[in-house]
């Protein structure tokens, strides 16, 4: 890759834009730069009306194997809390979009690329791409949402062991884990992701917007978790989405959500 080559590649496939780190020559790994730039262009997506879904990848052969060590040295807290702050922010325009984000991986999906795949709301990976949060390995114990993300998957305890035992875990293996969610031949990963994201794009907006918000973040009491269905299932009740559902129903046909642009779809 030249020097001017962008960071970040940004395509759009009908409602679904396609976000790709692209360091091919390094694996993929993020230095600061590259933190910066994918926050750029998830939290743009998150802003583009048309989009309606995003695929997260990485240039081929590798999805992400981690955090660029290169760049990294031994420094004060007050120099290290931005730089994590950053990466941070990725993983906050993830989580912060009402937009479903499908992640694809081919190849290594290694520390900060395994928090960047878990923090995806769906993980298409290929049988042969493998996943191992190898922080430890540095001294350091995980960042970029990786506490919340893998216990969420695969329990507290067996989250435990992946972090202090770091070794690899193969597609078809982290599909019987959790880790994964769909698994494909090598090399179609990005394209099974893409007819899984535009699935989701063809969906009700509102809706999906409400089961990321609902499931996402601090655990909640049950009492409080009916009182938010509750609002929630108010909310789309009056909603261009909800009414296309239910003429579509009395129809027979299929339903035409985000018909409205810039309206609740």
């Amino acid at each position: 890759m030249s020097d001017d080559s962008p960071l970040v590649l940004v395509e759009d496939c009908g409602a679904v834009r396609i976000v790709t780190i692209n360091r091919a020559e390094v694996r993929n790994a993020i230095d600061m730069p590259t933190r910066l730039a994918l926050a750029e262009a998830l939290e743009a997506a998150d802003g583009a009306t048309h989009v309606r879904a995003m695929v997260l990848t990485g240039a081929a052969p590798t999805f992400c194997s981690g955090g660029d060590i290169a760049s990294m040295r031994r420094m004060s807290r007050d120099e290290a809390v931005p730089r994590a702050q950053a990466a941070q922010r990725v993983i906050r325009a993830i989580w912060g979009t009402s937009k479903p984000v499908v992640a694809a991986v081919e190849g290594a999906a290694y520390g900060a690329g395994m928090s960047l795949a878990l923090a995806c709301d769906r993980v298409v990976a290929s049988r042969d791409a493998t996943f191992a949060p190898t922080f430890s390995r540095v001294g350091l114990a995980g960042d970029m949402g990786i506490f919340a993300s893998l216990p969420a998957r695969v329990g507290p305890h067996r989250a435990k062991q992946l972090l202090m035992f770091p070794d690899p875990v193969s597609g078809e293996a982290a599909v019987a884990l959790g880790l994964v969610d769909r698994s494909t031949e090598p090399g179609a990963a990005l394209e099974a992701a893409v007819e899984d994201a535009e699935r989701l794009a063809a969906m009700s907006a509102g809706a999906l917007g409400v089961v990321k918000r609902t499931l996402s973040g601090e655990p909640r009491h049950p009492a409080a978790v009916l009182e938010l269905e509750v609002q929630n299932q108010a909310d789309l009740f009056g909603s261009d989405d909800f009414a296309e559902g239910v003429a579509a129903f009395a129809e027979r046909r299929a339903p035409r959500f985000g018909q409205n642009p810039g309206r609740d779809s």
